[in-house]
């Protein structure tokens, strides 16, 4: 296959080393990965199984080889690239033939060590989450949600060591009405909800989790929930129930919109169904979000080796949001829950 990509992820999962200024181009059994000097010492020690150039000026070197090679077909993403370098790239002579979301199908099923990295990550992120359940115990009365989500951003990365998947979305009653909530200056007390969604990288790759918690003594991020308020319990309840049912039934060569059915038919069933306002799931993997996306109007069919959330949801707004989310892998036909 012939192809040229300039995403940062797309082009390490071709040649196990990116950077934010680099563009990569196969054509039948050969590559290149082209940058600047910058990288050129990393990339050398890091760049498999493709030529490194090192260059000033990238796009005139991917017009180089383009025009030389005698290829007279190039696949190319159009959301990797802007007007202005796709008419530089056009330059070459070349048909480039449009395929969106190329990369996300190419690694659509991950290899067993992607998988492995995914779940190293989700159990990493799980500790997280229970680390900031201690600090919730401990000091989290009072505290904002803007001090709360610096914390939570401490925990997760452990200080850094490692990167986030996203910024973490720390929301409170009303405020996790909003599915991605901007942290404010609401504070906790006892009785409070609060829903956590935060992920971590492991080795590049992704975890993502969502727990919805009461504020009270004994506070943690288990399934089991105790709220004080019947409507909010019920809505819980129902939350959890659709997130068990879409994992116990999703089985290998079913439709991604029939695993978002089973969870939405049990917050139909409830009452709730038109405060579920997003799909069940996504993909997970170098990118936070990317295919398979499990949704009603998703046409794939979920295979063994994919990895993808399921995370339904219930938000009225004014009152509360409530999500519980988790990261599945299929294998052997069935939805494996990603570190437990």
């Amino acid at each position: 296959m012939n192809f040229i990509i300039a995403n940062e992820n797309a082009i390490y999962y071709e040649c196990s080393f990116s950077c934010d200024n680099a563009i990569y181009i196969r054509l039948g059994r050969d590559a290149w990965f082209i940058s600047d000097a910058r990288y050129e010492i990393e990339a050398r020690e890091r760049v498999v199984g493709a030529e490194v150039l090192i260059t000033s000026d990238l796009y005139a070197k991917a017009v180089e080889i383009l025009s030389s090679s005698g290829v007279s077909k190039v696949v190319l993403d159009p959301g990797e690239w802007s007007l202005r370098a796709y008419e530089r790239l056009k330059e070459s002579g070349v048909d480039f033939r449009f395929e969106n979301d190329f990369s996300h199908k190419r690694r659509i099923v991950k290899s067993e060590e992607e998988i492995a990295r995914l779940d190293k990550a989700a159990r990493l992120g799980a500790k997280a989450f229970d680390t900031f359940a201690k600090y919730i115990r401990r000091k989290g009365m009072g505290k904002s949600e803007r001090e709360l989500s610096f914390v939570a951003e401490s925990l997760l990365g452990k200080k850094g060591k490692y990167p986030l998947s996203f910024d973490p979305i720390v929301a409170l009653d009303e405020n996790a009405a909003k599915p991605h909530a901007t942290a404010s200056k609401k504070r906790v007390k006892k009785g409070s909800l609060l829903l956590l969604d935060a992920g971590l990288k492991y080795e590049r790759y992704c975890s993502d989790r969502t727990r919805t918690a009461f504020v009270g003594r004994n506070f943690s991020f288990d399934y089991e929930q105790k709220f004080s308020s019947k409507r909010v319990q019920r809505a819980y309840d129902a939350v959890l129930k659709a997130h068990d049912r879409a994992i116990a039934r999703a089985k290998s060569g079913m439709k991604a919109a029939r695993i978002d059915a089973l969870a939405r038919e049990v917050i139909e069933k409830a009452g709730f169904g038109r405060y579920f306002v997003h799909s069940t799931g996504h993909g997970v993997g170098l990118d936070i979000h990317e295919m398979p996306y499990i949704s009603a109007k998703s046409d794939i069919s979920v295979e063994d080796g994919m990895v993808f959330t399921i995370e339904p949801g219930i938000y009225i707004p004014g009152e509360f949001g409530i999500r519980v989310e988790d990261t599945v892998v299929m294998r052997r036909g069935r939805a494996e829950i990603l570190g437990i």
